[in-house]
């Protein structure tokens, strides 16, 4: 049997919870599974709910210790170097775009279990905290705009999860939206003035070595107009994007202001805890009986064991990037 540590996120405003005391009650080994001292604090959960879910209560030493340590943003954790070649990590890791990252995880002999890599039935098995990102991303920014979506003209980059959530919220506030899909992006830097707001939900290819709006193309939008770039991937679909924090989420460039948050669904821990734990208690019986390759959602999301890169999106990356 394999032991799962819940760790708490070294995230700027990481708030979300992989499992919360719900879900462990559907959970068979319950005994396995070890959660961080004030793992749930953040959300109103104390110590004491998840151990009368079944749960144990340890240390960060002790949690960093055991065979898989599960947390959400993984990808951006400080203790990776800490951990053995017999640790499986469990989260959104990003390894294609991530290259500091992917080069810790081979040079650690780790296996890496990437939640971005998870679909049932060709949907992304995470989709609603997708969704959710892009609700949350558009109703954190507007406020800083100044102006009311009714009053605004917006592009939406992209027919995602993400995308489908921004424009949920701005439908619903009266904004007058247009979509833009991979197919015609071109179409939106001959438009890029029309727009009070563009939003990009697009998870950028690294391998492109192009962009959708250029810092050149600021110039010709509105003034004040504002991007908000949920995917906010640098180098990616916006060349001026580069990630910001909760605390500081908006810069200005060229007199366009630029929101890129790359965490949004921590602006509401609770419920974006709610859906990755709805997710999250699938899985955890099989992890825990080393059932991993015989999950046909975890198997393909096993995107290097023990240091050995599977996945070829980060092979086709490593060679050109010379990670």
């Amino acid at each position: 049997m394999k032991t799962i540590g819940f760790v708490l996120s070294t995230k700027e405003n990481e708030k979300r919870r992989a499992l919360l005391p719900q879900d462990i009650l559907r959970i068979k080994h319950k005994k396995y599974l070890y959660f961080e001292k004030g793992y749930g604090n953040e959300i109103g959960l104390s110590d004491a709910i998840y151990q009368k879910a079944g749960a144990n209560i340890a240390t960060r030493e002790e949690i960093l210790s055991k065979d898989v340590i599960c947390d959400p943003k993984i990808g951006d954790a400080n203790y990776l170097e800490r951990l053995t070649n017999k640790t499986t990590i469990f989260g959104w890791i990003h390894a294609v775009h991530n290259k500091e990252v992917t080069n810790l995880i081979i040079e650690k002999k780790l296996t890496a279990i990437a939640w971005e890599s998870m679909n049932r039935n060709g949907r992304h098995v995470f989709w609603r905290n997708s969704e959710l990102a892009g609700k949350a991303a558009v109703l954190d920014a507007i406020p800083h705009f100044g102006k009311l979506p009714s009053e605004c003209k917006v592009a939406i980059i992209g027919r995602g999860n993400v995308s489908e959530g921004a424009f949920m919220i701005l439908s619903n506030l009266g904004a007058k939206i247009t979509i833009y899909n991979k197919r015609n992006e071109k179409f939106l830097r001959n438009e890029i003035s029309n727009y009070d707001i563009i939003v990009n939900g697009i998870l950028w290819d690294p391998l492109r070595e192009d962009h959708i709006i250029y810092q050149q193309d600021l110039k010709r939008m509105k003034k004040p107009s504002l991007i908000i770039d949920v995917s906010c991937d640098e180098e990616g679909a916006i060349e001026t994007s580069h990630p910001t924090t909760i605390e500081n989420p908006i810069y200005v460039l060229d007199g366009v202001m630029h929101y890129a948050v790359d965490h949004t669904p921590s602006l509401f821990p609770y419920i974006a805890s709610e859906i990755i734990s709805s997710s999250v208690k699938n899985y955890i019986d099989d992890i825990i009986e080393n059932k991993i390759k015989m999950n046909k959602i975890l198997k393909p999301a096993i995107i290097i064991e023990m240091g050995k890169i599977l996945d070829k999106q980060i092979s086709d990356y490593k060679y050109k990037y010379a990670i």
